[in-house]
Parts: structure tokens; sequence; C-alpha cells
């Protein structure tokens, strides 16, 4: 509800001046409706449900002021008592789409979206405003993940009313999860013809063009977009995005500059910014936009990756550890900053932090065979025989059939006097792939010049 018009406004201003000072004011009933439906939309329940009470309290019979205590009972869960409400409701008006709208609420809530589907069906011939009812059906088919009738039913609501954005990024969502784009842009176009000024309808088409990879397709449509707002941010960001595909550097930094003279710098520009500065060789724009990126927000990771990628592709890795330091003391939990830096220490050949490092990643769900082999590598090093036998046993549940893996258990078997077992995963790596027993004279050289293993290895190279 607008209160931006003088009577509304003086109508909430009278209203919150009597709650303070406990005077009764006389409202007609379409002003409490107006300022429950208010406090409603703006998530002020208390004051709504104040409003309803004294609503009713001065105007029994109000069927709008009903519906509002229905619709607050069904908020708070209390579905019968809002049940009782409807039913007295639909009994005095049966042809109330509210009632069914409402009723339909109840159901939702209670997960029987096909029950609230059949209400909401009921309720569009009874409507004047088709278009509300027909996207709330489509969200209920969004809830039980039927994208095709969710598509259809949003669509309708675009016939009713094309202006509904919400209806449009809904219908472009059912394509896109039934993996339908060339049907999508051909819908686009179609609702384009129609409201060819529409730049969130362009901004759409050229997302669709650019996950089909038709780069110079995508750049008109957010050239069209543009021309249809030229203050619409995000059609200049994606536009940046296909230029940078297509290698075009300088006119991608002019639309990632246009963002920032329109807005607020965002950390997206800053850093898209950055990796073109970067591809043009220029270190010292490409470093200021990237501590900007990391200070506008530092909570975004690929900002964190960025700089300390930067740094890494430089050589430089006492810089590198240093921002993935700081990254990780912002961001305890985030997988891609431990893995760099596990390799960054390793590099640096700090094992022990590097070990740590290769554990978090495990720990945190990345279960790469590369971090399972590094990490033992580096235990073998510190001379951790036991936890590097525990790590490669573990990598076996996920990398059963992999030769690095054998070889590695065989060669630490072996050393720890375990022959029988270091046996069993000799032939085993060997039978899977023999070209990788070079890891036993690289990593075991005392276990190499065993004279079983050379035999073995020996005879199957025989083979």
């Amino acid at each position: 509800m607008d209160f931006s018009q003088e009577g509304n406004s003086v109508s909430l201003t009278r209203f919150e001046s009597m709650l303070k000072t406990n005077d009764v004011l006389f409202f007609d009933a379409e002003e409490f409706e107006n300022i429950a439906n208010y406090y409603i939309e703006s998530g002020k329940i208390a004051l709504a449900r104040k409003a309803v009470k004294l609503g009713l309290e001065q105007h029994p019979t109000s069927s709008n002021l009903r519906l509002f205590k229905a619709e607050l009972f069904i908020f708070e869960n209390k579905f019968e008592k809002a049940e009782q409400i409807l039913t007295e409701l639909h009994e005095l008006e049966p042809h109330n789409e509210e009632v069914f709208i409402q009723k339909a609420n109840i159901y939702s809530k209670q997960d029987d979206h096909k029950k609230a589907i059949y209400l909401l069906e009921q309720a569009i011939d009874l409507t004047n405003d088709p278009a509300d009812v027909y996207n709330l059906i489509g969200m209920e088919y969004l809830f039980i993940e039927d994208f095709q009738n969710a598509k259809v039913n949003f669509m309708k609501c675009l016939e009713v009313d094309d202006q509904d954005y919400s209806a449009l990024y809904n219908v472009i969502y059912c394509f896109d999860f039934l993996e339908q784009h060339t049907e999508a842009i051909d819908y686009l176009n179609m609702f384009l013809n129609n409201n060819p000024y529409c730049e969130v309808a362009w901004h759409q088409v050229g997302k669709q063009y650019f996950g089909l990879k038709e780069y110079e397709k995508a750049l008109s449509a957010y050239d069209f977009a543009i021309i249809s707002d030229d203050r619409f941010v995000g059609a200049y960001l994606e536009k940046g995005k296909v230029l940078e595909k297509l290698g075009r550097y300088n006119e991608a930094l002019e639309n990632y500059q246009i963002t920032l003279e329109l807005e607020d710098p965002t950390s997206f520009a800053l850093l898209r910014m950055g990796k073109c500065y970067d591809k043009l060789g220029s270190d010292e724009l490409a470093l200021k936009h990237f501590e900007r990126c990391v200070h506008e927000d530092p909570l975004l990771d690929n900002g964190w990756i960025a700089i300390t990628d930067f740094y890494k592709k430089r050589l430089n890795f006492q810089k590198a550890l240093y921002y993935i330091n700081k990254a990780i003391n912002i961001d305890s939990d985030n997988v891609l900053y431990w893995k760099r830096y596990a390799k960054i220490n390793h590099r640096l050949k700090f094992y022990e932090e590097a070990e740590e490092g290769y554990r978090r990643t495990l720990e945190l769900g990345n279960y790469e065979l590369e971090t399972w082999l590094n990490r033992a590598d580096i235990l073998l090093q510190l001379g951790e025989h036991n936890a590097a036998v525990i790590n490669l046993t573990q990598a076996m549940e996920f990398y059963p059939e992999n030769a690095e893996v054998a070889f590695r258990l065989a060669g630490l078997n072996y050393a720890q006097g375990s022959d029988i077992q270091g046996r069993y995963f000799l032939k085993n790596g060997l039978k899977l792939d023999a070209e990788f027993s070079i890891i036993i004279d690289e990593l075991f050289p005392y276990v190499a010049a065993k004279k079983e293993v050379r035999e073995l290895i020996e005879k199957h190279s025989n083979l």
C-alpha cells in the first residue's frame, strides 16, 4: 500500500498517534484495510494485528478486515482459526476470490500444493486480477518442481500483465531448468515484439545467448537493453563479461567503468576490471582493482583468490601467502583458500603448514586425487609414515583402482616391514598401471633396492 498519497499518510499518522495516546479515534473500514495491508507488507505483524483488531471493533461486518485476520492467523500457523473465518466468509460471499486464495495459502503452508492449485484455479474464474492468481499458481507448481506447468502459468500472468517482471524472471528460470535455451529465446523475442523497449527481456535474451556461447548475439541483446535503459547496471556488467570472452578487454573496462559511475562500486565490477588489466599486462592497475575489490567485499572469495593467484603467477609466493592468510582469517571454512594455502606452503617448502592445508582441504570435502597424493608425500617427508598410510587408505575409498595410490601404499608398507601388505599393493599397482612403478624408485629408493620388489617389477615388465 502506498502511503505517499496524502489521505493514506494522514490515516497512518492518526492511527499511530492513537496507539501512543490510547485515545480511540474513528476510521472508516477502508482506512483500516489500508493500514493493515501496509503493516503486513512492511512485515510489522504486531501493528497489523492491532489495526485489524481495532478495525473489527469499529466495523465487525467488514469482509476485508476479516480476511486480514485470517491472513494473520495463517502467518502464525494457526490454520484452524483461519479456516473457521474463511468458511464463514465463504457462506456469506461464495464468489469472493480472496477466500479461495487464503484457503490455498493454508494448503500451501501445509505442503499440500496440489490442493492449493485446485483452489487457486477456482479463484481464476472469480477474480478481476487474474495475473496475481496465475503467479501464485506458478509458484505452487515450482514448489512441486513441475517446471512445465509453472512456466505455462507465469506466461499466462504475463499475457494479462506484461509489466510483471518477477513473472518474466520466473518464466526464464523454468526454461533454464528445463534446458530449453532456444525456446527461451523464441519466447523472449515474441515478448519483445509487444514490448520492444523492455530492458529486462533484452537482458535475459543476452544471458541465453551467452549460455549458448553465441557472444556476438549476446552483445547485440545487451546493447538493446542499454538503449532501452541507459542506466541499467546489469546490462553493462553482462556486456563487459561478453567483451572479455571476445578478448576486447579495453571495451569491457569501459562498460565496467560506467557501472562505477552509475552506482556505488560493486566488488564484481572491480574484480572483472582487475582481470581485464591483468590480461592487458597492466600489473599495477590490476593489483589496485583487486585490492579495492577485497576492501569493498572482504567475503568475496573470488577477490582473495584473484589477488593470491596474481602473486602466484609472478612467483611471489611470500606475497601470495600473505593474502591467502588474510583470506583464511576472514573465512576459515573456505576450501578454495586452504587448497591455495597448501600449494603455496608446499612450494615454499613449509611442509608442516602445507600438510595442514591439504588436511583442512580434505576435511572440508575436497577429495581430489591430487590432494590425497600431495598430503601423503608431505607426511612421508615429515616421517609420519602411519599418518601417510591412513591418508592413502582413505584415498582408496574414493580411488580404489588408482595405481599412484597403490604404489605409495606398497612403498610405505615395505618400509614399515609389512612385506605381505607391501607385496599386495605392489602387485595391485603393477596390474593397474605398471608405468607408475617409478614412484617406488623416486619416493622409496631403499624399497626399490629390495630383491623381491625388483623381481616383481621385472617379472611384470617381461610379461
